[in-house]
């Protein structure tokens, strides 16, 4: 595929998938006109960079498809003075638009295959306020501060509450919870120190989060 139809795919993306699916938000938008998502999808797929589906990254653990990330990015809206935290770096697109969006961003990821390939991928966009961690986050990730924004890439299982206390007051943090084939992703806001407000997006599946917490069995 050139680069002419790369760039029709892209703003064929903005247009077709993302528009469409009650993407609205310009700075959104705007965020995923800019940024060559084909240059963060493994090069085996970069043909499908800006189509309509979840990509392999390996280890069982995907890129979700551009009108999640989309849906992602809008329902969080990172503002430009906020601190995000990132769990699920994976090759560093979404930790890319976030970056843009936001103050600064703070990604985790269990691989460290998946931080290293990121830390190249987002220098090489020129994104420059982005700290990554290779750590397991699957039950929380407290490092002492408080987030504006936290974004859950991979899913839950069952809900838990391992990431509300990482939020700052008025903070938003996103998470897609449930089993396959269909799961719901939610919006959760801290209102105040020891209350949460939960808001339902929309449906979606996605791999679960590795090591997230399992308390109960599910029938198959």
């Amino acid at each position: 595929m050139t680069d002419v139809n790369l760039a029709t795919a892209q703003e064929n993306m903005v247009e077709q998938q993302l528009r469409t699916w009650d993407v609205l938000n310009e700075r959104v938008l705007e965020v995923m006109q800019k940024l060559p998502r084909h240059e963060f999808v493994p090069t085996a797929f970069a043909n499908l960079a800006y189509a309509d589906m979840q990509l392999p990254l390996g280890y069982d653990q995907v890129m979700l498809e551009p009108k999640v990330e989309a849906r992602l990015l809008q329902a969080l809206d990172p503002q430009p003075n906020e601190r995000v935290l990132e769990i699920g770096t994976g090759t560093g697109f979404l930790t890319a638009c976030l970056g843009e969006m936001a103050a600064n961003v703070t990604s985790v990821d269990i691989y460290a295959d998946f931080t290293e390939l990121a830390s190249s991928n987002l220098k090489q966009a020129g994104i420059d306020n982005t700290r990554l961690e290779t750590a397991d986050a699957a039950a929380g990730w407290d490092d002492g501060q408080r987030y504006d924004v936290i974004a859950v890439t991979g899913s839950l299982p069952e809900l838990h509450q391992g990431f509300h206390r990482s939020l700052a007051e008025g903070g938003r943090l996103f998470l897609i919870v449930g089993q396959p084939p269909i799961m719901e992703a939610v919006l959760i806001t801290r209102v105040s120190d020891d209350q949460w407000a939960c808001e339902s997006l929309f449906d979606t599946s996605a791999p679960a989060l590795v090591g997230a917490p399992v308390t109960r069995s599910f029938a198959v």
